[in-house]
């Protein structure tokens, strides 16, 4: 980013001289102990990379031999620049074939496709972020080796380490002293630390020292942006032998090395790569093992502001859209011997890897009327999708190809999960079939439960039922005209007092139209009738409330009456409908319960009247970039939902990628930049007993942040609309429009199965419906024994089947994992392709075969078999 390249400028003019400092070390001591400096550059063409900058670059290493920089350029960027100068490339690429600690000039420290900032995204993304990145580098410069991972912004995640290490990188930094805009990570430590991920790897890491303190005057510098003469005696005093500071440059200033050839700030300070550094500049060794948390990345975004929230949404949606297509793929290739399109995967997640660059989500609003950032992310995620969705619809008509039966429709549905699953499904009645009583039959010819529904926000009437289908597999379903009876219901009622009551076999739920249509009790049938509401707080559940400062302070959704409409019921599945106002805007919630389904799904969208002011209010002509307070960090004042749940001294966890955590915060509150605390809801958060008895989960469908505290009920940030980062107005403009949901449960996250119930919110079961019943009815690919173990991708190379298993709630015991088919042989592989370890193949009934495979607690495992071929 430029915006602060001038602000940079005057601060470089006032680090301390060198006449000065030496006459200061002369007085002090008999010589000047060594500082080292991490120069270079970030960018790339979609952030910022002047057409010059490689021509720059060239001519300034030649110029100052003693120089070295580490780069963090976008790997696009490299096919642009041989395009439009190549002799600048060229010239660029000899100084960067040297690739040896000490002696080599460049080091490509973050070969990240995209830049992603990695806590805002899934884990499978952040891996692809890894494997296409390095993949187009190396295209570009063979001999690059990739020894330490730094970032100029806060792109970071607690499980690096095991990521990292798999990618054969054997350092990390966790410094971003010059990019601080959306946040920084907690200050610990000395010279090295072994970061510790969730799993257990360790990998040999520069913190940000525990001197390493934020810059006065500034919001986005921590004092190791520069040399300065004080941040390195404070480095020396704390017993950092070797203290190293650091600025990777924007792409596009002219500074060359931005600390001078010697002249400024504190001398000696030598110019250094990462890798040069840690090998043969640092201590060999640390037995400082950090357990760095989520809630050690400390970054925050205008989160609540719409625009954000769509970019969370559309990403979080192309994510798991395109993980299923994949897996789905594998699952046709192996049964019907389709060609596994790895191209148009390739093609499909370049886009999304592009959406979830940094500069996304920190500045949607840059760049011109209609090509900002937000208006890229809807172009690149919806080429996703549209990659995804085709290859997903051409694989389920194929897997159901078989044989026609005269006044019949099959339905096929595909688990793309690692689980069994038994889950209710919606399936639109085709043309010639509505009007009709219509049953579902299952593959022994016994009719099941169904319900067709003819009134809802479908376009089209739809038979929903409860599909029963083996992991990573599918199974099909007769749709036939019939009489049918009908089971009992399982709707709701209109009580005495004007409440309604819904129910089915696992909750029975009252609502309050007098309160707005929230949610008076919630009892959970087979937790020993726990009831989940606080029904003594003064805040009510599912309630909408925030500061709206134009109109006169704090609104709820509960201050008017709201109308309430059971718009489904049958055998299957409930579905209420409120509609209410909060100051004024409209607003519409649904809550759905299925039969046999502990998650309670819910949506709420507000039409919303004009540009509401929501939040803390920031007076016109108030707001300056080097004040830390800024109004966006307030979520007591955002348009929350709210959640009082009848827990005492509640704990909180929740998941990060390839992770949960329990929260260490009293509570998530904060209002200034030198006070961020980590309040990101990635896909859940669950809240606790005290001695976790029973708990309730909150699973939203993006990336977001929650609020929580002692005295605080579990709320989801809704709506922000005021300034935002640099005096930004972050305003409305459409209706907001969430999904979300709730999970009342017995015992800690991990024995209750949430991570599990996460990946069903995420990966829903695929349907498709055709003339022909397939020849198999039912098939399952893949089957793991035991529970908490999650396939979190399944792709195909050549004849070859790659397997990624996350231990999300198990132990480190083996656990055998079978393939319904043979393979030559069966390794466990590295991330970037090398070999763990060799797996022993057992052959099993039915041409199965199995093999065993341990990991500890959070670690992922990738399992290739070689020449895989599924059983007839």
């Amino acid at each position: 980013m430029f915006l602060y390249q001038t602000k940079f400028r005057l601060a470089l003019n006032k680090i301390v001289p060198l006449t000065l400092l030496l006459a200061c070390c002369i007085i002090a001591n008999a010589h000047c102990q060594t500082a080292y400096f991490i120069d270079g550059y970030h960018g790339g063409i979609w952030g910022h990379y002047p057409d010059w900058n490689t021509r720059f670059m060239a001519d300034q290493l030649v110029k100052h031999p003693d120089w070295k920089i580490n780069l963090e350029i976008e790997p696009e960027t490299w096919a642009d620049t041989k395009g439009k100068d190549s002799a600048a490339f060229d010239d660029f690429k000899k100084l960067f074939t040297d690739q040896s600690a000490g002696t080599e000039r460049i080091e490509y420290v973050n070969p990240d496709y995209a830049q992603s900032y990695l806590f805002d995204v899934e884990g499978e993304s952040i891996i692809s972020q890894f494997y296409y990145g390095i993949k187009m580098v190396r295209h570009n410069f063979p001999t690059t080796v990739f020894p330490a991972y730094s970032s100029e912004e806060p792109c970071f995640t607690s499980a690096l380490p095991q990521i990292l290490t798999s990618y054969g990188f054997k350092y990390a930094s966790l410094k971003n002293p010059n990019t601080c805009w959306g946040g920084y990570t907690t200050a610990y430590g000395g010279e090295l630390v072994n970061w510790v991920g969730p799993d257990g790897t360790k990998i040999i890491t520069s913190p940000r020292y525990t001197v390493e303190a934020l810059q006065p005057g500034s919001t986005w510098q921590t004092i190791a942006w520069g040399n300065s003469p004080a941040y390195i005696q404070a480095c020396f005093a704390a017993g950092i032998k070797h203290p190293v500071a650091m600025t990777i440059q924007d792409a596009g200033w002219k500074n060359g090395p931005v600390m001078g050839d010697g002249t400024r700030g504190y001398q000696p300070t030598v110019y250094t790569t990462w890798a040069n550094y840690f090998e043969n500049i640092a201590i060999k060794s640390t037995t400082d093992n950090w357990k760095f948390t989520q809630e050690d990345v400390l970054v925050s975004l205008v989160w609540g502001s719409q625009i954000l929230q769509k970019i969370a949404q559309e990403v979080r949606h192309s994510e798991n859209n395109l993980i299923s297509a994949e897996k789905l793929a594998v699952i046709t290739k192996s049964y019907k011997g389709v060609v596994y399109p790895q191209s148009d995967f390739e093609a499909a997640w370049r886009p999304l890897l592009l959406s979830q660059h940094h500069d996304c989500w920190i500045v949607p609003y840059n760049g011109k009327p209609g090509d900002t950032w937000a208006d890229k992310v809807v172009i690149w995620t919806g080429t996703t999708n549209r990659i995804a969705d085709s290859l997903t619809k051409a694989d389920a008509i194929s897997l159901a190809n078989g044989r026609a039966i005269h006044g019949s429709k099959f339905i096929t549905v595909y688990n793309t999960l690692g689980i069994s699953r038994n889950e209710s499904v919606a399936v639109d009645i085709p043309l010639e079939f509505q009007n009709k009583d219509l049953v579902i039959l299952n593959a022994d010819g016994r009719s099941i439960p169904s319900q067709i529904i003819r009134d809802s926000s479908s376009t089209k009437p739809q038979i929903v039922f409860n599909a029963e289908v083996p992991s990573m597999g599918y199974s099909s379903y007769q749709l036939k005209i019939q009489n049918a009876r009908h089971a009992n219901s399982i709707g709701g009622m209109v009580l005495k007092n004007g409440d309604y009551k819904i129910e089915n076999d696992l909750y029975s739920i009252i609502l309050d139209p007098k309160k707005g249509g929230t949610i008076k009790s919630l009892i959970a049938k087979k937790l020993n009738n726990k009831q989940f509401v606080d029904q003594t707080n003064p805040r009510n559940f599912n309630e909408l409330r925030g500061n709206f400062y134009n109109d006169g302070g704090f609104h709820s959704s509960t201050e008017n009456p709201a109308t309430i409409s059971i718009i489904e019921t049958g055998p299957q599945r409930v579905k209420v409908q409120v509609k209410g106002t909060i100051d004024g805007s409209p607003f519409t919630q649904w809550l759905t319960l299925s039969q046999g389904q502990r998650r309670i799904d819910m949506q709420v969208k507000i039409d919303w009247k004009g540009n509401s002011g929501i939040g803390e209010y920031t007076p016109p002509g108030t707001f300056k970039t080097t004040d830390p307070k800024k109004a966006f960090y307030n979520d007591k004042e955002k348009l929350l939902l709210l959640f009082p749940a009848n827990l005492q001294e509640q704990k909180v966890y929740k998941n990060a990628p390839f992770d949960v955590l329990q929260s260490r915060l009293k509570n998530t509150f904060f209002t200034s930049w030198d006070s961020i605390k980590n309040n990101i809801i990635l896909n859940w958060v669950d809240i606790t007993d005290k001695s976790d008895n029973y708990g309730l989960a909150l699973l939203t469908d993006h990336t977001s942040n929650y609020a929580h505290g002692e005295d605080f009920p579990l709320g989801l940030t809704l709506a922000y609309s005021g300034v935002g980062l640099w005096g930004r107005d972050y305003s409305i403009t459409a209706p907001t429009d969430v999904h979300y949901a709730i999970i009342p449960h017995a015992g800690k996250w991990d024995k209750s199965g949430i991570w599990t119930e996460g990946t069903k919110w995420n990966e829903p079961l695929i349907t498709t419906v055709t003339d022909e019943m397939p020849s198999v009815r039912q098939r399952s690919l893949l089957k793991i024994q035991g529970k908490g173990l999650d396939v979190t991708t399944m792709n195909a190379d050549g004849n070859d089947i790659i397997i990624r298993v996350f231990n999300a709630e198990g132990d480190d015991s083996p656990r055998k994992i079978s393939f319904d088919g043979n393979a030559v042989k069966a390794e466990l592989v590295e991330l970037n392709g090398d070999k763990r370890q060799n797996l022993k193949l057992e052959k099993e009934g039915d041409g199965k075969t199995s093999v065993m495979v341990s990991m500890p607690r959070f670690g992922i495992r990738t399992i290739k078999l070689f020449d895989a071929v599924a059983a007839k």
